[in-house]
């Protein structure tokens, strides 16, 4: 997963442009200052690959992968920040 983060990221968003789970967590992260890449599964079918496999065949986002290769699906802000303290 790590070649879809930049540097100073621990996790890649995999989401789409309609959806408004996406846009919501997209926001708070902003908020709260937290660095994350973000990967369209529509443009990117490798992408859409990465989320069915965590997610048992379902093309569900926001998933986010971590640098340890875990992932979370629609996570609350404070779930993002706990997995994160403990990278």
């Amino acid at each position: 997963m790590s070649q879809h983060l930049k540097s100073g990221s621990r996790f890649t968003m995999y989401s789409t442009p309609w959806c408004g789970y996406c846009h919501r967590l997209k926001n708070q992260l902003d908020r709260e200052g937290i660095e994350f890449d973000v990967v369209d599964i529509e443009q990117d079918p490798s992408a859409a690959e990465v989320v069915m496999s965590a997610n048992n065949g379902n093309q569900t986002v926001p998933t986010l992968v971590y640098s340890d290769g875990t992932a979370h699906t629609n996570p609350s802000v404070a779930q993002v920040k706990e997995k994160l303290a403990s990278l």
